[in-house]
């Protein structure tokens, strides 16, 4: 995503298939693997990935190089259309909002909003 400089699954791959010496179409479907539950995946053994494993470094990575005394923190709750609500902890860098938590919830249904944002 840095280096396509778009967090869009086709610009990403677009960017990535020449530099890695794979199809576009191949890179693109490998992408999409990452975030899929391990039953859509095709074959067997595979995993899903546990995103929380990944806020911490990519807090790290973020931060690294921070010259700055303070920081920014924004806490958002965004609905998509009636069928999901995000919950999102966001470390604000360089004017954009750069998510670094984030819990998915079915917006239909009724949640203890307290220990999903905990888990943030």
């Amino acid at each position: 995503m840095v280096i396509a400089r778009s967090c869009c699954l086709t610009a990403v791959a677009d960017m990535l298939a020449p530099l890695l010496g794979q199809s576009y179409n191949t890179l693109r479907e490998r992408l999409r693997d990452t975030y899929r539950e391990a039953g859509a995946k095709a074959g067997e053994q595979r995993a899903e990935l546990d995103v929380t494993e990944c806020w911490a470094p990519w807090l790290a990575w973020l931060l690294d190089g921070w010259s700055g005394q303070q920081m920014s923190i924004a806490v958002d709750a965004s609905s998509l259309r009636d069928r999901f609500v995000v919950l999102v902890i966001s470390v604000v860098y360089r004017g954009c909002a750069v998510p670094v938590a984030w819990k998915v919830l079915k917006a239909q249904e009724k949640h203890a909003w307290k220990p999903n944002g905990r888990r943030c």
